[in-house]
């Protein structure tokens, strides 16, 4: 029924680069905080680094509950689910952080996206996970669904934006540079890419 994974290749590697969804789960260190949980898409936002290494685009958005988190403690949880073909779900549990633009590893980690135009979608960070635990679940009772296309509303809507502009954008948001824990999240104005 499930089983522990020593490292991402193989079938495993090519079940996570075929979903075109996946979900986020994090928390802050305390009790009484905010877990978030967020459903990510668009093909090719997400990349398989190396055996143990995953990274994912962070795109503009009304918050940064993720960043916060794991600039507080890095733990992240990743989950893909079969909706179409056999059942599966996939989880990956380790550490996270968030790469700026302004991050001397920006050039080496945005070249692992090479079907997507981050340009479009205001990119704020990279989101570089490494697994901690890899495992998988059966994934009987998850439901079949169709895949038709990704949304183009995302790409449209921050195609128009440049840095100074997203910057303006994000400092109107109530949950982007603080958390709704009032963690620190992203750092504004947004940093210049290298």
């Amino acid at each position: 029924m499930g089983k522990v994974h020593e490292r991402i290749d193989g079938r495993l590697r090519e079940f996570i680069e075929a979903q075109p969804v996946f979900f986020t789960a994090t928390a802050p260190l305390a009790g009484d905080g905010t877990v978030n949980l967020s459903p990510k898409g668009l093909r090719g936002s997400l990349a398989v680094v190396d055996e143990l290494t995953v990274a994912y685009l962070d795109f503009a958005g009304s918050n940064a509950e993720t960043v916060a988190h794991l600039r507080e403690n890095g733990r992240i949880t990743l989950m893909w689910c079969a909706f179409q073909g056999p059942p599966n779900i996939v989880r990956v549990h380790g550490r996270g952080e968030p790469v700026f633009r302004d991050d001397p590893r920006w050039g080496e980690l945005v070249a692992h996206f090479r079907d997507i135009d981050p340009s479009v979608h205001g990119l704020r960070a990279i989101i570089l996970v490494r697994a901690e635990l890899i495992r998988d679940t059966c994934g009987y009772a998850v439901p079949f669904m169709v895949y038709e296309a990704d949304r183009d509303l995302h790409g449209k809507r921050f195609a128009r934006e440049d840095d100074a502009s997203l910057s303006a954008y994000f400092e109107k948001k109530e949950h982007i540079a603080t958390s709704i824990d009032g963690l620190p999240g992203l750092p504004l104005p947004c940093r210049r890419r290298r």
